[in-house]
C-alpha cells in the first residue's frame, strides 16, 4: 500500500500499487518520496526493452481534497484495533470474532455512538454490563475512549505499514504508541 499525503501535508488515504502508478501516470502526483516498496512492468518496445516503473511508498497529492473526513468512520475494525483487540473491562486479549462494541453510556439511555462512547469488550463483560452504566455494575475502564486524528485512523487502517510510511505517521500521533 502507498500512503497519500495532501499537498499541505495531512495523510489522506491508502492507495494499492496500481491506483499510485495511475496518480504518477496521470501526472496527479507533485512529488514521492520514501523507498521503492514496488516495481512493476509494463509491456516491450520495437527493441525489445520492457517498460518499467517504481512505486514509492508516498506520494504528495497534486490538489487538496474538496473535503477530508475530520472524524475517522466509526467501525469495529479500527475500534479493536485502537484498542489493541484488547477488552476494555477484564483486560484480556480477543480474536476479532470474539469482541463486541460496548457504549459507555449505553444507546438506551442516551449515550450515542461515537469513539469517546464506544470501547473494545469481550462478549462476556459486554453482556455482564448489559444496558447499565459503570456505577450500576460495579465496573471499571482499563483506558479513556479517544477520537482518532487522521494520522492515528491511517495507522489504525493498515498493519503492514512499511517504514518511511511509520516514520511521517508517527509525527502526527497524539495516543498511540507504535
Amino acid at each position: 500500500m502507498v500512503l497519500k499525503i495532501t499537498p499541505s501535508g495531512l495523510p489522506q488515504c491508502w492507495l494499492d500499487v496500481y491506483a499510485a502508478v495511475t496518480e504518477i501516470v496521470c501526472d496527479r502526483a507533485l512529488y514521492t518520496f520514501g523507498e521503492i516498496c514496488s516495481t512493476l512492468h509494463g509491456g516491450y518496445n520495437s527493441q525489445g526493452v520492457q517498460s518499467t516503473i517504481d512505486v514509492p511508498q508516498i506520494i504528495v497529492g497534486r490538489k487538496d481534497p474538496k473535503e477530508l473526513r475530520s472524524i475517522p468512520p466509526l467501525l469495529n475494525r479500527y475500534l479493536f484495533s485502537r484498542d489493541s483487540f484488547r477488552c476494555m473491562y477484564c483486560g484480556e486479549k480477543f480474536h476479532h470474532s470474539l469482541l463486541s462494541r460496548d457504549h459507555i453510556v449505553p444507546l438506551s439511555r442516551g449515550g450515542r455512538n461515537v469513539w469517546t462512547n464506544v470501547v473494545t469488550a469481550c462478549k462476556r463483560c459486554n453482556g455482564h454490563k448489559g444496558a447499565r452504566l459503570l456505577s450500576e455494575c460495579n465496573m471499571e475502564l482499563l483506558a479513556v475512549p479517544y477520537t482518532p486524528n487522521r494520522y492515528e485512523y491511517l495507522y489504525l487502517a493498515n498493519r503492514r505499514i512499511l517504514a518511511d510510511q511509520m516514520e511521517y505517521l508517527k509525527k502526527g500521533f497524539r495516543n498511540l504508541v507504535a
